[in-house]
């Protein structure tokens, strides 16, 4: 890595005397390794972004690797260094929370599900699933993200239910088994946001499916207890 990113650069310049002054370039797999390390700090939110930390690390082994072979050429070792804590940091504290959060995280006697279990198989045609036939009317858990068109008002008692973040921040129409409308049935209320939501309640089958403002309609209801 550090032979595509570093271009070590040696200069000199004549100063008063005679003297030659000796230039060392920076290590840019360094500086971006801290620019990398304090980005990682957002995997605290989100597992998916790890791999910043682990970029950060990553280049900051390949600064120090160019700067232990140019040494005469480079600088930036304490930058690298700062940019190897801070990845290193991250690539532990932030696994060690999203694991303690994974098994914390459901209430007692709900059972987790995916969006993954709900969603027709991809040429299948866009009907209930057999598993969750076999949710209807069972408690669960899921997560999701609320689609920003779905909500009537700033603070919602309903709103629509998708997978992923695509779907949520581009508005588009996803297909039915890909939305659950929420009904939140404690004093919660949603309102528009990109982030993922933790919900909890009675999961119902609509087999015919149900009409709803501003979509085709829903085959999937959530009476959520528990939102977050």
């Amino acid at each position: 890595m550090s032979t595509l990113i570093e271009e070590p650069v040696e200069a000199t310049e004549p100063v008063a005397g005679g003297e030659d002054f000796d230039y060392k370039a920076l290590s840019r797999a360094a500086v971006i390794s801290v620019i990398f390390g304090l980005f990682g700090f957002f995997a605290w939110e989100s597992p998916y972004l790890i791999v910043l930390p682990a970029l950060a690390v990553a280049l900051a082994f390949s600064g120090l690797s160019a700067i232990r072979r140019f040494q005469d050429e480079l600088t930036g070792k304490n930058i690298a260094l700062l940019g190897l804590a801070l990845g290193s940091l991250m690539m532990v504290v932030a696994p060690v929370k999203h694991t303690y959060v994974y098994l914390t995280e459901v209430p007692d006697g709900y059972e987790r599900v995916s969006f993954g279990v709900l969603k027709s198989p991809s040429g299948a045609p866009d009907a209930p699933t057999s598993e969750a036939v076999r949710l209807d009317g069972q408690k669960i858990f899921l997560k999701g993200y609320i689609h920003p068109t779905s909500l009537s008002s700033k603070n919602s008692k309903s709103f629509i239910l998708v997978p992923d973040w695509a779907t949520c921040c581009f508005g588009t129409q996803p297909p039915l088994t890909h939305m659950i409308e929420v009904h939140l049935v404690n004093d919660k209320y949603a309102s528009k946001s990109f982030r993922q939501h933790s919900l909890a309640g009675t999961f119902t089958v609509i087999p015919q499916g149900k009409a709803v403002e501003g979509f085709t309609g829903v085959y999937y209801q959530l009476e959520a207890e528990h939102f977050q």
